[in-house]
């Protein structure tokens, strides 16, 4: 497994009305880190063939993040089949280590020509796994 993992502030766009992280926010931080991975890793040429598309997401709130909290957002791909990648995500509190959220997100590969989902090749997985 090869991680992928940023840290950032929790600021006041983040919060709710209970003054906490919206959980529309983490939501938007698994997809963003989910696809800064990708680009991070994939070659050019690959990202111009191939998309990625969100199957389905299974998200567990364990804690809550306030206001001038540190976050620590880290994802890998846990296993492909077929077009289909599952990728997690674990969002922490940066100065306890507590696990605030984690998801686990089935990815499915799309061809970017023909929206057809296409299988991930090796050269993918390896970049990845």
């Amino acid at each position: 497994m090869k991680n992928y993992s940023e840290s950032f502030d929790v600021v006041p766009d983040d919060l709710d009305d209970l003054n906490h992280v919206n959980n529309i926010r983490y939501v938007e931080w698994i997809q963003d880190i989910s696809k800064k991975h990708w680009t991070q890793v994939a070659p050019k040429d690959i990202k111009k063939s191939m998309i990625w598309v969100v199957r389905n997401h299974n998200i567990t709130y364990h804690k809550s993040a306030v206001l001038g909290n540190t976050i620590l957002i880290s994802t890998f791909i846990a296993n492909n089949k077929g077009p289909i990648s599952t990728r997690v995500v674990e969002i922490k509190n940066k100065a306890t280590d507590d696990l605030l959220v984690k998801a686990v997100t089935e990815w499915c590969l799309l061809d970017a020509k023909t929206f057809r989902p296409k299988r991930v090749p090796g050269e993918i997985q390896s970049l990845f796994v």
